[in-house]
C-alpha cells in the first residue's frame, strides 16, 4: 500500500454528510486479560527516519492520521515509536505495556485527565497499547464466549486493532462504573469526554449511529488520538475518519 500524504489543506475541504443510523449492538462484557509478557522491543526502523513528513499520512504506521479498520490492517509485527507508561489513574492489574501509549498520545491523555479533574471528574485508563498477540488473546476469548459473528461487532481481529498503534485509550470513571459498557456515555465522565476530548486531540472513534461505517458497535470509551486540528474538524462535522477521508466501506 502506497503512502498517501495529506497536507493541512485537507482540513479545509468540504465535509461529507452521513446517512442514517444503525441499531446499536448489545453490549458485551469484556473478558478479563490474560497477562501479557513484558516487551521492551522498539520500532528501530522508525528511529532511522524523520516521521514528521508522514504525520498526515493515512497509511504510514507512525502517522497520527493512520486509519486502521477491518479493511486497512497494519503489520502484526508493528510496535509504535516512543511507547511509555501513561501517568494517570489506571488499572494496576494490567501489564505496564498495556498501560502505555505513544509519547505524544500519552502526554495528551495526561492533559485530558488533568482537565477532567479540574471539573471534578475522575477518569481511569483501562487499556492503551496492545500487541497483535494480546489482541489475539482478547479476540479469541470473545469468539469462544459469543461466537465469531457477534465478536466481530465489538472486537478487532489481530492486525486490525487501533490499540496496536499506541494512539488509543479505553477510559472509564475511576470508580469503574459502566466500565467498557455503553452506559459510560450516560455518566458525567462519559458526557464530559464526548464534549471535551477533541480539545486535547482525541475523538470518540466509534460513535453512535456510525456502526455501518466503522464496523463496530458504539464505544463511548474508545478514544483515538489524531491531534487537535483534525480532532476539532471531526468533532465539528460529526464525522468518523472513514467519512472525513472518503474511506467508506464498499
Amino acid at each position: 500500500m502506497g503512502v498517501i500524504v495529506i497536507t493541512a489543506m485537507a482540513l479545509t475541504l468540504s465535509l461529507r454528510g452521513t446517512g442514517g443510523s444503525e441499531t446499536v449492538v448489545p453490549q458485551k462484557h469484556p473478558v478479563e486479560q490474560v497477562a501479557e509478557p513484558e516487551n521492551t522491543g522498539v520500532n528501530t526502523a522508525a528511529e532511522e527516519i524523520d516521521i514528521k513528513p508522514l504525520q498526515h499520512s493515512l497509511d504510514a504506521a507512525d502517522s497520527l492520521w493512520l486509519v486502521v479498520n477491518k479493511d486497512r490492517p497494519i503489520s502484526l509485527e508493528y510496535v509504535p515509536i516512543e511507547l511509555r507508561e501513561v501517568d494517570v489513574a489506571r488499572r494496576e492489574d494490567k501489564s505496564k505495556l498495556e498501560l502505555s501509549m505513544r509519547d505524544d498520545a500519552a502526554t495528551a491523555l495526561e492533559t485530558l485527565f488533568a482537565a477532567a479533574e479540574v471539573d471534578g471528574l475522575h477518569l481511569l485508563l483501562g487499556s492503551g497499547y496492545r500487541s497483535a498477540d494480546l489482541q489475539n488473546t482478547y479476540y479469541t476469548s470473545y469468539v469462544a464466549a459469543y461466537g465469531q459473528e457477534d465478536a466481530d461487532k465489538f472486537s478487532a481481529r489481530p492486525g486490525t486493532s487501533e490499540h496496536q498503534t499506541g494512539l488509543v485509550a479505553d477510559v472509564s470513571p475511576k470508580s469503574r462504573n459502566c466500565y467498557l459498557e455503553i452506559c459510560f456515555a450516560d455518566t458525567p465522565e462519559g458526557k464530559w469526554v464526548k464534549d471535551n476530548a477533541h480539545n486535547y486531540g482525541f475523538v470518540v472513534r466509534y460513535p453512535e449511529g456510525k456502526e455501518a461505517i466503522t464496523g463496530y458497535q458504539f464505544e463511548p470509551w474508545h478514544l483515538r488520538f489524531v491531534g487537535e486540528d483534525l480532532a476539532q474538524d471531526l468533532y465539528d462535522a460529526s464525522q468518523t475518519l472513514e467519512e472525513f477521508f472518503d474511506l467508506l466501506p464498499s
